[in-house]
């Protein structure tokens, strides 16, 4: 199955609006309007495989723990049914929180929600952004694995699929990139909403 972006993912009030004004907006080179809130995802169907593995592995442990034959000593089964369990659990959550982001914007944060329970949950405040940039392909290769990444010469990074993603400089020098759809949108509008940078004098 792939995991690339998935299209679709532009914000409400985005699409053409009717009686030609997007056309009129267009040829007359006005920008696209910046929705009040932005909201945007990702998806990565590909780790619910590995979800099916965690299962799998907790599957093994209760069977183990409920059919087993041990008979010489408790303690090998005992090793083995946590070994289990927590290995399958260990699996469940690593997937499951990072199959699904999402993403929102307003006036104040970015908002990032990982899983379909929304944790973990990240929200950086706007006004501790000073530049916001796309990458066009962003992979696990580039942060040493998926989910929720950190590297002390980058910063921190949220990745569910590979492909496009928006990447945020903040006032420390470090960034924070995540893997979105649509990352152009979210940027224009990140943009419209931090101050502009001075240049040198």
């Amino acid at each position: 199955m792939r995991d690339h972006p998935h299209d679709g993912a532009a914000a409400p009030d985005a699409h053409p609006h009717p009686s030609g004004s997007g056309d009129d907006a267009h040829l007359s080179g006005a920008h696209p309007q910046i929705p009040e809130v932005w909201h945007g995802s990702a998806t990565n169907r590909v780790q619910w495989l590995l979800a099916a593995i965690g299962v799998a592995c907790l599957a093994l442990g209760v069977q183990l723990a409920v059919d087993s034959r041990w008979t010489s000593s408790v303690v090998p089964l005992v090793m083995a049914v946590v070994g289990c369990v927590a290995a399958g659990l260990l699996v469940l959550f690593g997937t499951l929180a990072f199959v699904h982001v999402d993403v929102r914007v307003d006036r104040e944060s970015m908002e990032v929600r990982c899983g379909h329970i929304g944790v973990p949950r990240r929200r950086i405040p706007l006004s501790g952004v000073v530049g916001v940039e796309t990458a066009p392909w962003v992979t696990p290769r580039h942060w040493g694995g998926w989910g929720y990444r950190w590297r002390p010469e980058q910063g921190m990074a949220i990745v569910v699929r590979r492909g496009e993603a928006v990447v945020l400089t903040l006032r420390d020098g470090r960034t924070f990139t995540v893997t979105v759809d649509d990352a152009e949108g979210a940027a224009r509008c990140i943009r419209s909403r931090i101050p502009a940078p001075t240049a040198a004098s």
